[in-house]
């Protein structure tokens, strides 16, 4: 069942269409998994989709042939200095489809089809599961205060009505340092006092700069 349809190292053109065809249906497989809860673009989406027939048209164009292997494997190595780096779930799906496109290419079609599968579904699991996601009730709060005032426990009372947990992240100073921006991230009890919790800061700081919104998702990069 997993055995490769190729026999040893004369390719029909049978085989060959069957590989490619496989190869572009399993790159459309795993760009659909790849936008499921997912930023992307077209242009990445089209990579996913070409790479595995690709990569497959490679492997059997070298074909055990060690030399060309060695050529093709510097070829490969210089994409890397002419791309932008990716984020991690960029980074895994196209190791997949490298992954795939030399399956096919050696002729393991079924191989190449679970391990597809397998991985997609395990991935879509990942991500739909609640793991490493920012709390609804999580906020990021900019405050800016005029330089006089000590910003050492000065919003303490407040926080505490208002939030179940507190922590300064920043503090930077403004306008050519007349101001200080304090950042904080907090997690309120109730998302109805928001706008309490604003009015409060305001009378505060003097009526200066308030910004509260989610925390912003970083993006991880390879």
């Amino acid at each position: 069942m997993l055995d490769s349809i190729i026999n040893g190292s004369t390719i029909t053109a049978e085989g060959f269409m069957i590989c490619l065809i496989t190869s572009l249906v399993l790159g459309a497989v795993i760009a659909a998994f790849h936008s499921f809860k997912n930023r992307y673009s077209k242009n990445f989406l089209i990579t996913l989709v070409l790479l595995p027939a690709i990569i497959q048209s490679v492997i059997m164009l070298v074909n055990g042939n060690v030399g060309t292997g060695v050529a093709v494997m510097g070829a490969f190595s210089l994409v890397r200095f002419r791309s932008l780096p990716g984020n991690s779930r960029e980074i895994a799906s196209i190791f997949l489809a490298m992954a795939v496109g030399l399956a096919t290419g050696m002729g393991y079609i079924i191989l190449a089809a679970v391990f597809t599968v397998v991985i997609g579904i395990v991935t879509m699991a990942l991500v739909a599961a609640p793991i490493g996601e920012t709390k609804a009730l999580e906020r990021e709060l900019k405050v800016v205060i005029p330089e006089n005032l000590d910003y050492a426990g000065i919003f303490d009372d407040v926080f505490e009505t208002f939030t179940e947990g507190t922590e300064l992240i920043k503090v930077k100073t403004v306008n050519m340092g007349s101001l200080y921006e304090l950042i904080y991230h907090l997690t309120l009890k109730d998302k109805n006092d928001e706008k309490k919790m604003i009015d409060d800061l305001r009378a505060r700081n003097g009526n200066l700069e308030i910004v509260c919104g989610r925390i912003a998702e970083k993006t991880e990069t390879l």
